[in-house]
Formats: structure tokens, sequence, C-alpha cells
């Protein structure tokens, strides 16, 4: 087998093993699991058509979510469509009532899910990367394009804010 087929085969193995997480970004980033299933194939065909660009020795994961990351912002600046439906998902999503010790873990899950939402993007977006995708701040800045120091800071004002809404959030519960 030549080299370039070899190369081939571990990059479309690599590829298919970060499905999951392309997904799963691809759901953050969109908030609908129909236009994160096209995020994803868009992603992985732009990720086909510039296999010969990506770099051996660098993280495939944190090169595909730069591909999938510029997609979705290039789709976005396209469609003022998509932003009034991301706005109005956002309004429209429910508060939880249930007292915070009676809630099962779906219910918490569910509950970090609303906050994250209420998060500015850029800062939703560090969290993810960070927390949930389980990449280093420098991954994480390099699909930003921005310094490692910048992603730090914003994965922390994430948190804080995090932080702040899961307080006010208990007590509203508790006042209701």
């Amino acid at each position: 087998m030549a080299p370039q087929e070899k190369r081939g085969v571990s990059f479309h193995q690599e590829l298919l093993k970060t499905l999951p997480d392309l997904r799963g970004f691809a759901r953050f980033l969109t908030r609908d699991a129909v236009a994160a299933d096209d995020l994803v194939q868009d992603t992985v065909v732009r990720a086909l058509a510039a296999q010969t660009q990506f770099q051996t020795g660098t993280t495939l994961k944190a090169w595909l979510f730069t591909i999938q990351r510029n997609a979705f912002y290039e789709q976005r600046r396209r469609s003022s469509r998509e932003q009034e439906i991301m706005q109005n998902v956002e309004m429209d999503m429910p508060l939880s009532s249930e007292i915070p010790s009676m809630q099962s873990a779906r219910d918490a899950v569910t509950d970090l899910g609303e906050l994250i939402w209420k998060l500015p993007d850029l800062l939703r977006e560090a969290i993810i990367l960070v927390g949930a995708q389980e990449l280093s701040y420098e991954e994480a800045a390099c699909i930003c394009n921005v310094p490692s120091g910048t992603m730090k800071a914003r994965v922390s004002r994430a948190r804080s804010q995090l932080s702040m809404l899961a307080e006010g959030k208990n007590h509203q519960e508790m006042t209701l």
C-alpha cells in the first residue's frame, strides 16, 4: 500500500471517530438537530476536499472543529432568517419551576443547558469547546482564531456567569 493510501485510510478512520464530537458541537452551534446534521455533513465534505491541507502531527479534531465553526459562521452571515429562528428559540425556552432538591439528574442537565444558552455566543462557544468537547485551551483558541489567554479568559468568564445564573435560578425557584 502506498504511503498516501495508508495516510488516507487513517485520515478517514480518524474522521469517522470524530463524528459524534462534530455532531455535539454542531448541536450547540445551531440549536437544531436537522441543521446540526447538515453542518456536520458540510464539515465532512469540506474536510475531505481539503484533506491534503491537513498537517500530520496536528490534532484532527481541532482542525475539523475549525472547519465546522467557519462553515457555521459563513452560513450564519448568509442567512438572517437563521438568526431570527435562533433568537425565537432562545426566548421560547421555558424555565423549570421544580425545587432543585427534587430534580433528577436529567433535569439538572436540562437546567445547565438552559443556562448555557443564556451565555453570550463567544462565552458559550468557549465553555463548550473546553468543557464539553474536552479540547485544550490551545486547541480551542486555534479553532476560534484567538490567543490561548483569550480562550482561558472566556472560559473563566463563562464559568463565572454560569455560576451567577445558577444562583439566580436557585434563588428564584426558592421564592416560588
